[in-house]
C-alpha cells in the first residue's frame, strides 16, 4: 500500500513539474510586440537609440526622402532607408534601427528603386538591419517621439515670474560616479498650486536627468538644463546602464507669448548639437541646411567644348598653373551643366591624351576640382597631332557628344606649335568642329624663323576674320580674356564650322509625275529621292527636306517645315501618290521657288534637285536663271527622253557637276553618291573669311 502511495506522489510531482516547465516556456516565448511606424517618420523624431519597428507598404515614394547609403542621416525616412538598403521591399516589414554618430558626409545612390540624396554633413545617423531581436536585448514595445508641442493639463492660466541662476549640480548616488558640472537653472514662481500644461521640450530635458540613476529629486517648478558635456556624459552612462526612462517631473504652464517661453527656448538651443546627438529634439521637424541647387547649365550656351591645353616643357610649371586657373575661370563663367555647355580637356605634348571627356563632369564645381588635379605631362607642342586626335576620338557619342550641340575645340598654345596644323585642322573643320586658338606670348621677330608653319593660326581656325583667334601678349594677362572667349564660344549663330554639308541645307525635290513616267518607274524615282534624303542630318535646325510633284500643274507634297525627323521624311516620301499628266518643267521651277525656297532660313543653303524623263512643254531657261540669281543651287537628273540642253540650262554652273543623265530608271541609284559628294565638295570649298 505504501509503495502505491509513494508512486502516486511521485507521479503527481512529475506532472506538477511538467506543467510548471510548460508555463515557464510559454512566458519565455511571449511574443514581442513590434510598434508600427509611418513611411514619413524620420529617425530624428524617435528618441529610442535602438528599436525594432514595422514599416507599412508603399514607402518607396519619392516624397519620403533618404540621405546617404548604408549609413543614413537621421533626417531620412526610416522605411525609405530600409527599402534603399534592401532590408525590406515596397511591401514593408520588420526592421531593426540603431542610432550611430553623425557623419562628415553622406553619399547618395540609386538602389532598389529608391534614389537617395547626398548630404554634406549631419549630426546623427542610423543604420538599418533585419528585424530580428538580438540575444539579451530588450526592445521597447512603444516608441518615444520628440516633439515641441505642449501637452494640455487641466487647470487655468497662471501668472509666473522667472529668474535664471547658476547652481552646483547635486550629487547623485547610484551605479556611476558623481558628475561635477554646472546646471543652468531657470526657476518659475507660480501664483497657483496646479500646473496647466507640460511643455514637452522641458519634459524631454528632465527625462535625461531622470535616467541618471538614483538621482535626488529636483524641486517642483524648477527646469534644469545641463551643460553640453554633462548631457553627453549622462547619455553615455544611461545607455551603458540600460536604465529605464522615468516619467518627467511636472513643470508649470506659461503662455506662449510670455518672456518666459522665449527664455526657455533660448536656453534649450544653447545646447548646440547635444540635443541631436542624444536623439532629443526641441523642434517639431529637424530640417537640414538646404543644399545648394545644382545648376543644369546655361541654356543659352549649349555647346560641346574641348580644351586642348599645352603641357609641353616650354610652358614651365608656373605658367602651367596659370593655364589651369584660366580653365577654372572659364568653367565658372560657362556655367557647365547638362542643359548648357559641357567641357572636356585634352593635354598635349609629344602626344595628346584625354584628361576627361564631355560626360565626366556635369557642373562647374566638380570640373574646377578636376582641373586643379591635372599634372603637366611635358614634351613638345604637337598641336597638329592633338587636333587630329580630337577629330578622330573626342567628339564621339560614347564620350558624351550630344549631336544637337555645336562642337568647339579651343587650342591653348604657348609660343608656336612644333608640328604642322593645316591638314589636321581642315579635316576637323570639315567634320563640323569649330576651332578657336588662344596663343600666348607668340614669337617675336627674331623667333619667327623657328616657326615650322607660318600663319598657323589662320590655317587652323574656323574662319580667318579674327573671331576665332585671341592673342594674349603675356601669361599674366590671360585672365583678362575669359569673358571675351566665353561670349564668342556661346554665340552659336556665329559658330560657322558647325554647319556641314550634311546639316546646313534646305533641299527641295521637284519630281516629274507625267504620264510617260508610269506607276512602277514613279516608285523607283521616289526610292531615289529617299536614298538621297537619308544621307543628310534632318531636323528643324539641320537639313530640311521638301517635295513638289508636277505635270501640267504643280502640287506641294510637303514643305520644309512639315517633317522634322529623318524617319518622318522617309515616310512622307513613300506616301506620295503618282499624279500623271503633261510636263511643264518651267512652271514647276517657278512653283518650287515660291512654295519652298522663298521660305528657306537665311543660314541654309538652298538646293533644288529636279528629276524628269522628258522635254518640257514650256520654257525652262527663264525660271532656272531666276532661281540661280536668288541663291538656289540646282541639280538636274534626266532619264530616257529628257532633253540634254534643258538639263544643262536648269543646272547650276558648272554643268558637268550639277547635271546627270541615265537611260533607265533602274540606274538612278548610281547617282546618289556622286550627288552627295558634289554637294559636300561645293560646301567645303567656300571661302573661310
Amino acid at each position: 500500500m505504501k509503495s502505491r502511495t509513494t508512486i502516486a506522489t511521485i507521479f503527481a510531482l512529475l506532472l506538477t513539474c511538467i506543467y510548471a516547465t510548460k508555463e515557464a516556456t510559454k512566458k519565455k516565448k511571449s511574443k514581442l510586440y513590434v510598434p508600427q511606424i509611418d513611411c514619413d517618420i524620420k529617425a530624428a523624431k524617435i528618441i529610442n537609440p535602438e528599436f525594432i519597428a514595422k514599416c507599412p507598404s508603399g514607402c518607396q515614394d519619392v516624397k519620403y526622402r533618404v540621405y546617404g547609403t548604408d549609413i543614413y542621416a537621421s533626417f531620412s525616412s526610416i522605411c525609405g532607408a530600409a527599402i534603399h538598403s534592401g532590408i525590406i521591399d515596397k511591401s514593408g516589414g520588420k526592421i531593426l534601427v540603431q542610432k550611430v554618430a553623425g557623419q562628415s558626409g553622406y553619399k547618395g545612390s540609386f538602389s532598389n528603386g529608391i534614389r537617395s540624396l547626398s548630404l554634406p554633413r549631419w549630426r546623427e545617423s542610423f543604420i538599418v538591419s533585419e528585424g530580428k531581436p538580438k540575444k539579451g536585448v530588450q526592445y521597447p514595445s512603444t516608441l518615444e517621439y520628440s516633439s515641441s508641442s505642449n501637452t494640455p493639463v487641466k487647470g487655468g492660466s497662471q501668472r509666473k515670474e522667472y529668474r535664471t541662476t547658476a547652481v552646483p549640480l547635486q550629487t547623485t548616488q547610484g551605479a556611476f560616479t558623481t558628475a561635477k558640472a554646472a546646471i543652468r537653472t531657470t526657476e518659475f514662481v507660480s501664483t497657483t498650486p496646479k500646473p496647466a500644461t507640460i511643455p514637452t521640450t522641458i519634459m524631454t530635458t528632465i527625462t535625461i536627468q531622470a535616467t541618471t540613476g538614483v538621482a535626488t529629486k529636483p524641486p517642483v517648478a524648477i527646469h534644469k538644463v545641463r551643460d553640453i558635456g554633462q548631457v553627453q556624459a549622462v547619455q553615455g552612462r544611461t545607455q551603458n546602464q540600460g536604465l529605464q526612462r522615468q516619467e518627467p517631473i511636472v513643470s508649470f504652464r506659461k503662455p506662449s507669448t510670455s518672456p518666459a517661453n522665449l527664455a526657455i527656448e533660448t536656453d534649450l538651443w544653447k545646447l548646440g548639437s547635444s540635443l541631436f546627438d542624444t536623439g532629443f529634439s526641441s523642434k517639431e521637424d529637424v530640417v537640414p541646411k538646404p543644399l545648394e541647387p545644382v545648376s543644369q547649365g546655361n541654356p543659352n550656351c549649349k555647346v560641346d567644348l574641348s580644351f586642348l591645353i599645352d603641357g609641353s616643357w616650354s610652358i614651365g610649371k608656373r605658367r602651367f598653373q596659370i593655364q589651369k586657373q584660366f580653365l577654372k575661370n572659364v568653367a565658372q563663367a560657362l556655367d557647365v551643366g547638362p542643359a548648357g555647355p559641357l567641357m572636356g580637356i585634352i593635354q598635349y605634348g609629344d602626344d595628346p591624351s584625354t584628361e576627361f571627356n564631355l560626360k565626366t563632369y556635369t557642373n562647374s564645381k566638380d570640373l574646377q576640382n578636376a582641373i586643379e588635379k591635372i599634372l603637366q605631362k611635358g614634351g613638345l607642342s604637337n598641336v597638329g597631332r592633338a587636333l587630329s586626335f580630337v577629330n578622330k576620338n573626342f567628339f564621339e557619342d560614347a564620350n558624351g557628344n550630344r549631336g544637337s550641340a555645336p562642337n568647339v575645340a579651343i587650342v591653348m598654345v604657348d609660343g608656336w606649335p612644333t608640328d604642322k596644323v593645316e591638314e589636321a585642322s581642315r579635316l576637323a573643320r570639315e567634320s563640323g568642329i569649330n576651332i578657336f586658338f588662344v596663343t600666348i606670348e607668340g614669337p617675336d621677330e627674331n623667333e619667327k624663323q623657328n616657326v615650322i608653319e607660318t600663319n598657323f593660326v589662320d590655317k587652323a581656325v574656323c574662319r580667318t576674320n579674327g573671331y576665332y583667334s585671341i592673342n594674349v601678349p603675356s601669361w599674366f594677362s590671360l585672365h583678362k580674356v575669359v569673358q571675351q572667349l566665353v561670349k564668342r564660344v556661346c554665340d552659336s549663330d556665329r559658330l560657322a564650322c558647325s554647319k556641314t554639308c550634311l546639316n546646313a541645307a534646305d533641299i527641295g525635290f521637284v519630281i516629274d509625275g507625267s504620264s510617260s513616267v508610269g506607276t512602277g518607274n514613279f516608285r523607283t524615282l521616289l526610292q531615289f529621292v529617299a536614298n538621297i534624303s537619308k544621307e543628310f542630318e534632318i531636323s528643324d535646325t539641320d537639313t530640311r527636306i521638301g517635295a513638289v510633284q508636277y505635270t501640267y500643274e504643280q502640287r506641294l507634297e510637303f514643305g520644309f517645315d512639315k517633317h522634322r525627323t529623318k524617319q518622318d521624311v522617309l515616310n512622307a516620301i513613300k506616301r506620295i501618290n503618282y499624279w500623271s499628266g503633261g510636263t511643264s518643267t518651267g512652271a514647276a521651277i517657278n512653283y518650287a521657288f515660291e512654295q519652298l525656297f522663298s521660305k528657306s532660313k537665311p543660314n541654309k543653303r538652298k538646293i533644288m534637285i529636279l528629276i524628269t524623263d522628258g522635254r518640257s512643254y514650256d520654257d525652262v531657261r527663264g525660271p532656272a536663271a531666276a532661281a540661280h540669281q536668288n541663291g538656289v543651287i540646282a541639280y538636274s537628273v534626266g532619264i530616257a527622253w529628257a532633253a540634254q540642253d534643258e538639263l544643262e540650262a536648269i543646272a547650276t554652273d558648272p554643268d558637268k557637276e550639277h547635271s546627270f543623265f541615265v537611260d533607265e530608271f533602274d540606274s538612278l541609284y548610281r547617282f546618289v553618291p556622286r550627288i552627295i559628294q558634289n554637294i559636300c565638295t561645293e560646301f567645303n570649298s567656300q571661302p573661310r573669311n
